[in-house]
């Protein structure tokens, strides 16, 4: 399950890079930072749902506990990475840890439960 979980996870980088460049090279600069990362967050979290339910077309879950540890497994990969890209790139923890800053608008955190949420709830509708 865990080598499954990884190898279904990795295309979720490339859609997040373009949902990235798509935000800095279209709305993010015109409509503010907050809230470029609010729709931005949006945009994964709608990209990462066709994804998934795309997946469970090809590559179906088989069971509850199958999708509720596939989501586990992407929410811990996705805060791996993130959190080990942005120490390797340098970036103090005080930067890693503003997206999680839900007071403030920053709604980062959401996704991340989406994450893990989304193969159980996409399994149960889809399955």
């Amino acid at each position: 399950m865990v080598l499954e979980s990884f190898l279904t996870w990795l295309p979720m980088l490339p859609l997040a890079i373009l949902n990235g460049v798509v935000r800095e090279k279209t709305y993010g600069q015109r409509i503010g930072e907050l809230r470029a990362h609010q729709v931005s967050t949006l945009s994964a979290a709608l990209l990462f749902a066709g994804y998934t339910g795309a997946l469970q077309a090809f590559w179906p879950l088989q069971s509850d506990a199958q999708a509720l540890s596939r989501g586990l497994i992407w929410l811990l990969l996705t805060v791996l990475f993130e959190f080990g890209f942005g120490r390797a790139a340098g970036h103090a923890w005080s930067r890693l840890l503003h997206d999680y800053d839900l007071r403030a608008g920053r709604v980062w955190s959401l996704l991340l439960l989406w994450l893990a949420a989304a193969p159980w709830l996409l399994y149960r509708l889809l399955g």
